[in-house]
């Protein structure tokens, strides 16, 4: 009953705009795109839209925080053409991929902690994830085992990242422990979202011998976002699931 009333109740395009400070024609483009369903229309040819639709705008916009807007929009998009479980493999992808970020924070964690001796000056790293690229390589062997092209190493150099030697006989690029050390640090910090930018004066702090207090607060910040994500994950689930039992309302019949 609740849901014949509900379906009966008419909603201007406004109407779910201006709850969300969005403009009409941002509902008129989310219908577009699937992310809405598709609206009936007066003789006059307007819009009308029902409670559902701005439940479906809800759920877009607490999808967006966790999940990217590509994401969110496929999503939508799949639960409104009743493809259901497309929508789970989006969102187990999204989790995933936090999972996959987690993990690169405590690998950049670790390295540092390795780094921390070296950073004040006080002697090379010992951990074996460094020891596992020699003191002095090339540009092949190094982009090899961090999984980049060589390409992107030469962007690094040209943005002030990576700052290797050259071999005077024949001009290679030659990468020592301090040239691999920024390498592994530009690398994994890409990783987590990192513009170069945004990393290049914390290169410059770690080179400076200033401490490791600026990549410190970094990975504060890091956490912090990844846990933000975490619980928009967990927010967007909650608003997909009453926006599920919506289009599919459990039969009461007897």
């Amino acid at each position: 009953m609740r849901e014949k009333l509900q379906s009966r109740v008419r909603l201007r395009p406004v109407d779910l705009a201006r709850p969300h400070g969005l403009s009409t024609q941002a509902v008129r483009n989310y219908e577009e795109a699937g992310i809405l369903p598709a609206a009936e229309r007066t003789e006059s040819g307007y819009r009308t839209y029902t409670p559902l639709h701005a439940r479906a705008l809800g759920t877009f916009l607490a999808l967006l925080p966790g999940h990217g807007h590509r994401a969110a929009t496929g999503i939508m998009r799949a639960v409104n053409r009743g493809a259901a479980d497309e929508a789970f493999l989006l969102i187990d992808e999204s989790h995933a991929q936090l999972l996959e970020d987690r993990r690169t924070l405590r690998a950049v964690e670790s390295a540092l902690r390795d780094l921390g001796p070296e950073a004040h000056g006080s002697g090379p790293p010992e951990s074996p994830a460094f020891a596992s690229v020699s003191a002095s390589t090339f540009i092949g062997p190094l982009a090899a085992r961090l999984s980049l092209r060589p390409a992107t190493l030469r962007k690094w150099e040209a943005a002030g990242l990576v700052r290797p030697r050259r071999d005077p006989l024949t001009g290679y690029r030659v990468y020592g422990e301090a040239d691999v050390r920024d390498a592994r640090l530009v690398h994994q910090l890409r990783r987590g979202g990192y513009l170069l930018e945004q990393i290049a004066p914390l290169i410059d702090q770690v080179r400076a011998a200033g401490g490791l207090a600026p990549l410190e607060a970094a990975l504060t910040d890091w956490r912090s976002r990844l846990s933000v994500r975490g619980r928009a994950l967990l927010s967007g689930a909650a608003e997909l699931d009453a926006y599920l039992h919506e289009l599919n309302p459990p039969d009461d019949s007897p």
